[in-house]
């Protein structure tokens, strides 16, 4: 894994370039499967996960909310005449008072956490990226590696082909030379009939 240095300047380099959140990324997924992550990948993976998560909860959250406010202001302004004579609507309307200031300082906070989670997204992604450079680099040396020794063989595969070429030609050749030197001295008929007696040959 790199070090601190690295890190730094990788993250200069990526400064304005768009890298897609890889944990979303089907590219991503096919180059690293789950048989190649290590450790730290799947840690890095999760925190990432974790982060596109709480950003969604985050979000519904504050929509739920913002609906709930709404509901409870239309309460408040459906019996604002009613909590003059009666009691219990007073009350009522104090604590729908009451409700929609908790529901304002929750949306405010998360609408603060809101605020930092691209920041630490765009982190954990950073994170990730490098760790799975890593285990790109690791696979292409094992494959240049395999490559290199795959080529070795074909090419010593290619050179006992061509010499095996070279001696089934040289075979052929004395046959038809033996074949020919005994029909030009015992004639065809006593080739013929040794045709017959050595036909497996």
């Amino acid at each position: 894994m790199a070090g601190v240095k690295e890190i730094e300047e990788f993250r200069k380099s990526l400064e304005n370039k768009k890298v897609p959140i890889l944990t979303l990324d089907k590219k991503w997924h096919n180059l690293i499967p789950d048989t190649a992550k290590t450790s730290a990948v799947r840690d890095s993976e999760k925190a990432l996960n974790d982060l596109l998560k709480r950003q969604g909860k985050l979000v519904n959250d504050i929509k739920d909310l913002k609906r709930i406010k709404s509901d409870l202001m239309q309460e408040i302004v459906d019996h604002m005449d009613a909590a003059d004579t009666n009691p219990s609507s007073g009350k009522k309307l104090e604590e729908n008072q009451r409700l929609i200031i908790e529901i304002n300082e929750k949306i405010e906070s998360y609408d603060d956490e809101l605020l930092d989670i691209p920041r630490s997204i765009k982190e954990a992604n950073e994170i990730l990226m490098l760790q799975s450079m890593d285990v790109c680099y690791g696979i292409l040396q094992e494959n240049a590696s395999g490559i290199r020794k795959i080529g070795e063989w074909i090419k010593q595969v290619r050179i006992e082909l061509k010499k095996n070429i070279i001696r089934k030609q040289d075979m052929e050749q004395k046959n038809a030379e033996i074949y020919s030197y005994m029909h030009d001295i015992l004639g065809p008929e006593i080739v013929d009939l040794f045709d017959l007696e050595y036909k497996e040959i």
